[in-house]
């Protein structure tokens, strides 16, 4: 599904380790790289100073990350599922643990990212199994729903990244409480806190100085009617009410009014032509909207949607299109979402021809927050030739590695474009229940947007970088 609005960004910086223009050559196809360098010279699986197999063998994930057979794990029974759906890793969560277990095992005093893998075994309802996830004492993941959070499927792969766990007497601790039903669990990786040293070079940006309409020259509007895209409820409109910049912040808000046959109005713009890019890493300092019914997202599609289509082509409209298939085989990255029925948690999500919702094999991660309404967070994204990862604060807590195997998995070989947006309702807004009519008006701020380039990831003949 298309995603749509972000909510209340106050900084987004798009640090483009290759090249942020319309017009660069496609990469060629990659394999797998299962060692990237990391933040200061290090591999990400460098970081990570335990990782375990719940109920399993040893295990080599596809990001790198070397998992050991289950140890440091006690009670509970373990159990195994024939098949996993939504991850590069299948085999990671068909074993697993379920009921009275605890994680207990030593641990350097400090401050880890933690990064749980579920998967709902059984074809049972919503509301079957519900639980609570305690780190060192903390609460860390309230009332899990594995199911629920997987976009109501069984027997696919749930991804939870919890941030800043303090351990602070040489061993961590963590337990799990059922309300509903019995805890479960596949596998768990532990990261230490790496502080980011590389270095960019800035090629575009936008501080959003002044007062008025956002700059053209960086920014275009979709004016959109309720519907076309995701069953969401707003009209998107150019006027100064949905879109403005204010007191050095991009401002998108959506009002309860009638307009253009919608009961709600909104905004939503984006880069398209004026702040393309190749490869890159994107970060979104948000402070996102609270309340039932919305749905904020910082994303990007490709600058040509047909790049990979196979029933349409130019100038065919293909947004919310029933018959065009450039979405998904061209692309798509969210760098964002949020939903605000589900206050605590953020997503990241690549959309592909191989993987995404209808085939039951979408590829994404979340990660736990605990004030996203109320302070400012940074979301990010790097994209290169090898693989596509998000990040929250620094905290890396989703991979997509390029299999190798063409288009359909990896259509991310193109110049994509950033939007901005936040939609009111829509197929996945409205999923925890109608919206909320008194939280109106709602909005989404914007601090700033930047791009970096790095000279080490960089598409062929475009060494010189720069932006359109």
């Amino acid at each position: 599904m298309l995603p749509t609005y972000l909510a209340l960004l106050t900084g987004i910086t798009l640090l483009a380790l290759g090249v942020l223009t319309g017009c660069a050559p496609n990469a060629p196809e990659a394999a797998p790289d299962n060692t990237p360098a990391d933040a200061t010279g290090i591999t990400y699986a460098d970081t990570v100073v335990w990782a375990v197999n719940v109920g399993g063998e040893a295990y080599d994930g596809i990001d790198g990350v070397a998992y050991r057979a289950d140890e440091g794990i006690t009670g509970g029974t373990v159990a195994q599922m024939d098949t996993v759906l939504g991850s590069q890793d299948p085999d990671l969560y068909r074993t697993y643990r379920s009921g009275d277990f605890a994680i207990r095992t030593p641990l350097a005093e400090g401050s880890y990212d933690i990064t749980f893998h579920f998967a709902e075994p059984f074809d049972e309802p919503t509301g079957s199994r519900v639980f609570t996830v305690f780190a060192e004492g903390e609460e860390v993941i309230p009332d899990l729903d594995v199911r629920k959070a997987r976009d109501e499927k069984h027997v696919s792969a749930l991804t939870r990244t919890v941030t800043d766990v303090e351990v602070t007497d040489g061993q961590l601790d963590i337990t799990f409480e059922a309300s509903v039903g019995e805890p479960v669990l596949s596998a768990i990786v532990v990261r230490q806190k790496v502080e980011d040293t590389r270095e960019w070079n800035l090629v575009w940006e936008d501080t959003f100085e002044g007062e008025g309409a956002p700059d053209s020259s960086k920014w275009s509007y979709n004016v959109w009617p309720a519907r076309k895209v995701n069953d969401e409820d707003q009209a998107y409109t150019d006027r100064l009410k949905n879109v403005r910049v204010e007191d050095g912040r991009l401002i998108i808000e959506a009002h309860k009014e009638e307009y253009d046959n919608a009961e709600y109005t909104s905004g939503r713009i984006h880069t398209e032509g004026k702040g393309d890019m190749l490869y890159g890493r994107v970060e979104v300092s948000a402070k996102l909207p609270a309340g039932q019914g919305t749905w904020a997202a910082a994303w990007m599609l490709p600058t040509d949607p047909y790049k990979y289509a196979t029933t349409c082509e130019a100038p065919e409209e293909w947004q919310g299109s029933a018959t065009c298939d450039a979405w998904p085989n061209s692309g798509e990255i969210d760098i964002l979402e949020h939903v605000g029925y589900d206050m605590n948690n953020v997503h990241g999500t690549v959309h592909n021809k191989a993987y995404y919702w209808i085939n039951w094999e979408q590829r994404k991660g979340s990660v736990e927050t605990v004030d996203a309404e109320q302070g400012f967070h940074v979301y990010a994204v790097e994209w290169t030739p090898e693989r596509i990862d998000m990040f929250f604060d620094g905290t890396r807590y989703f991979t997509y590695v390029n299999e190798g195997t063409g288009w359909e998995a990896w259509p991310y070989d193109h110049p994509y474009n950033l939007i901005l947006n936040l939609a009111i309702g829509g197929a996945w807004g409205r999923a925890g229940g109608p919206i909320d009519d008194s939280i109106f008006p709602v909005r989404m701020e914007v601090d700033y947007v930047r791009v970096y380039e790095s000279p080490d990831i960089m598409p062929d003949d475009e060494a010189d970088g720069g932006a359109e």
